[in-house]
């Protein structure tokens, strides 16, 4: 299984190779195999795919593991400094990391057997598969700026009336709370893969002992979700606010009007736009990822639910507050995740009525809400008290239906048995 999984997925990257050749860019093998010597774009995510790897050694392999990655990398620095090439692109450090991955990898292939060495591999793999899927990501979002000349923004615009269009809304209490703020929420929107690898690592603590993998965990819905998303991008091509109705689009966008003047309501249409920005919008992964790394840590301490909450309602004013995603991207992109986490987790312990009936209506409502967006935008602004809470009771039915489902699956504690009271102590 291990072997067919792995061939899928390197014949997908090689064709993503070949699409981003197409179009004259390096493709995501190209770009991972150029962070081995050069300044690596990925940086930290590289130090995070090695910490999901590290979770199959011993504390002992770890801090070995974490001492030749920053000996690696100073290396790299010293050789860059005396050569005097200063990274002018890409993080200064990370290449290091990426070589004790591959050195594991070697290890495991040259000095291991067995169940050991397998359980190497999956750790190597799972540490590859992050950031690979980041490389993944950058060249389906390119491709999409190449292939689909024309947007929907307009008709999302338009439908997010019945939501009040908080974009608008959220985008000006941003602004409102100055560069220091901006700042604050860019940080916990660029850095929502460490967050995942925290919430991951803690999942994942104990497969050094267990010696195997949980049945599953939050890199699964990670990937899954690395993966449709984009496909879903190519069928329904939207940029965003700050992009089509902002400065950020340049003479591409309909006008320069966000946050300040709502957009308007009438005559939606398609509109061209540039190859270079991505049509990233619908759903809003980062959403997506954000509601995934929220579930996977109700299991953990509190400290780490507290985490969970915080990631998901930063990212949430993140993305309408800096324009990126229309209030419905948010909807979708909860229903999209709720959808592939009840499916994931069915197919471990195996597939139910409640399971069917979960997967069958998000994937439903998910369709129904896109679908109506694109022909239904006009009513959507004109009746925005019967769209708007339509638009939440979908997206409660979908939330309560897995709340439901996944208590029903939860084994219950065990009740301790109560002593019987002999009749002379009554």
């Amino acid at each position: 299984m291990w072997a067919a999984v792995g061939v899928v997925g390197l014949g997908f990257l090689v064709a993503l190779e070949f699409a981003a050749r197409h179009y004259g860019v390096p493709g995501p093998l190209v770009n991972q195999a150029r962070e081995v010597v050069l300044p690596p774009v990925s940086g930290f995510l590289l130090y995070g795919s090695m910490g999901l790897m590290m979770v199959v050694l011993t504390w002992r392999q770890r801090a070995f593991a974490l001492g030749a990655a920053i000996g690696v990398d100073l290396l790299i620095l010293l050789i860059r400094w005396i050569a005097d090439a200063p990274v002018t692109q890409g993080h200064p450090f990370g290449s290091g990391a990426l070589w004790v991955i591959l050195g594991t990898a070697v290890f495991a292939v040259t000095r291991r057997t067995g169940s050991e060495r397998l359980l190497l591999l999956k750790g190597v793999g799972l540490g590859l598969l992050l950031v690979t899927g980041r490389k993944t990501g950058d060249a389906w979002l390119l491709i999409t700026s190449k292939t689909r000349p024309q947007v929907l923004d307009q008709y999302v615009a338009t439908a997010d009336h019945a939501l009040g269009n908080p974009s608008w809304l959220v985008g000006r209490m941003v602004r409102s709370t100055g560069h220091v703020g901006e700042v604050f929420l860019d940080s916990v929107y660029t850095q929502l893969a460490v967050a995942a690898v925290v919430v991951a690592v803690y999942q994942l603590r104990k497969v050094a002992v267990d010696r195997r993998f949980p049945p599953h965990h939050l890199v699964r819905t990670f990937l899954v979700i690395g993966l449709l998303g984009p496909a879903i991008y190519m069928i329904y091509p939207v940029v965003g606010p700050i992009f089509a109705f902002g400065a950020d689009g340049g003479h591409w966008a309909v006008a320069d009007i966000w946050p300040d003047v709502m957009p308007p309501s009438v005559g939606p249409e398609h509109m061209p736009f540039d190859e270079i920005t991505p049509r990233n919008c619908m759903p809003s992964l980062h959403t997506a990822w954000a509601t995934t790394i929220f579930i996977h840590s109700r299991r953990g301490p509190r400290v780490l639910r507290y985490g969970g909450t915080f990631w998901l309602l930063a990212t949430l004013a993140a993305t309408l507050g800096f324009g990126y995603h229309y209030g419905i991207d948010i909807i979708t992109g909860v229903i999209f995740t709720l959808t592939i986490e009840t499916a994931l987790r069915a197919l471990e312990r195996g597939w139910d009525r409640s399971a069917t009936l979960l997967v069958v209506h998000g994937t439903v409502v998910f369709t129904a809400i896109l679908v109506a967006a694109r022909y239904l935008s006009t009513q959507f602004a004109a009746h925005p008290w019967v769209f708007g809470p339509l638009l939440v009771l979908a997206l409660v039915s979908v939330i309560s239906l897995y709340v439901r489902t996944v208590r029903q699956w939860d084994p219950k504690p065990a009740v301790a048995p109560q002593p019987e009271l002999r009749p002379e102590l009554v």
